[in-house]
């Protein structure tokens, strides 16, 4: 019996990870056929069957849950080694494709890109906003930054620290209310909260109120740009107003009304639990995790 291939055995876990041969050979830009022979070689080459397959689904056969757990720990290995001789060389290189909610993006990670870059001039960046919850693989990202607890088990975190939550309204929208001195107080103004998740318009206070939506939007930074322009109050994360309290574009009312600590105020940088930490990714969070201002 011969060894199997490093590129078969990379093709076959994508099968498995994005759970067909057709969405492996999206994510690899291979043709399916292509795909389809490299597991028929590795299987010939381990001589058994890896994957049961019928026209709906792919299941893993005892021998094929034996394989892929010594199989990805060798990867591992192997990527490790390889990014650990570009540290040693000092010059972290290649693609790296981040994702992160468009609030973060363009109050966070914009203002830090060009001194990173001048830091790593071999690393080319892709930056991609989705609000919602995003697969990593399906979307070739390398590393993803979330907010709030992390329920994925597929994924590494690490924590980036932790952004306040804040009641927030224009100036001139609470010069024109009633003023707010007590949780139930917020039932007498304009509430604004986002339209496409549910779970962020249940504000974690102190005290139970019933909450009504005047306004709803889908990105926080709209909701943002609601509150400047005097809109109403929302609650945002005070890493994408902290310079408007500052300057006194938004002011907090009731600080004492949020529950802290709360699961809606963790930073977490994630990424793809099944391969070892490349070096850009380690440089990249290495930089940023100091300079933010959550």
């Amino acid at each position: 019996m011969g060894h199997a291939k490093t590129e078969d055995i990379e093709i076959f876990l994508t099968v498995v990870d994005t759970g067909s041969f057709t969405s492996a050979a999206n994510l690899l830009n291979q043709q399916v056929a292509k795909v389809s022979r490299a597991v028929s070689r590795l299987e010939d080459t381990l001589q058994c069957t890896l994957l049961n397959r019928t026209t709906r689904r792919l299941e893993l056969t005892e021998e094929g849950h034996v394989f892929i757990r010594y199989a990805r720990e060798s990867l591992n290995t192997l990527y490790t080694g390889e990014e650990a001789i570009k540290l040693l060389k000092q010059a972290p290189s290649g693609h790296l494709r981040i994702d992160a909610a468009s609030p973060f993006v363009l109050h966070q990670l914009t203002p830090l890109v060009g001194e990173f870059l001048s830091h790593y001039p071999h690393i080319t960046l892709d930056l991609t906003s989705h609000d919602n919850i995003i697969d990593l693989l399906e979307h070739k990202t390398d590393l993803a930054i979330r907010i709030g607890d992390l329920k994925d088990s597929n994924l590494h975190a690490r924590l980036l620290g932790q952004s306040k939550l804040r009641l927030v309204a224009s100036p001139d929208y609470l010069s024109r209310y009633e003023a707010l001195t007590q949780i139930e107080d917020l039932a007498t103004h304009k509430l604004i909260g986002f339209n496409d998740a549910s779970k962020l318009n249940k504000w974690p206070l102190t005290k139970a109120v019933m909450l009504d939506f005047h306004m709803t939007a889908s990105s926080g930074e709209t909701l943002r740009q609601l509150c400047l322009s005097h809109q109403g109050i929302a609650l945002l994360s005070h890493f994408m107003i902290g310079a408007d309290l500052a300057s006194g574009r938004l002011i907090e009312v009731l600080p004492e009304a949020i529950v802290r600590p709360n699961h809606r105020e963790s930073i977490q940088a994630v990424y793809y639990k099944n391969s070892a930490i490349s070096s850009r990714i380690l440089a990249f969070l290495d930089f940023i995790q100091p300079r933010l201002t959550l």
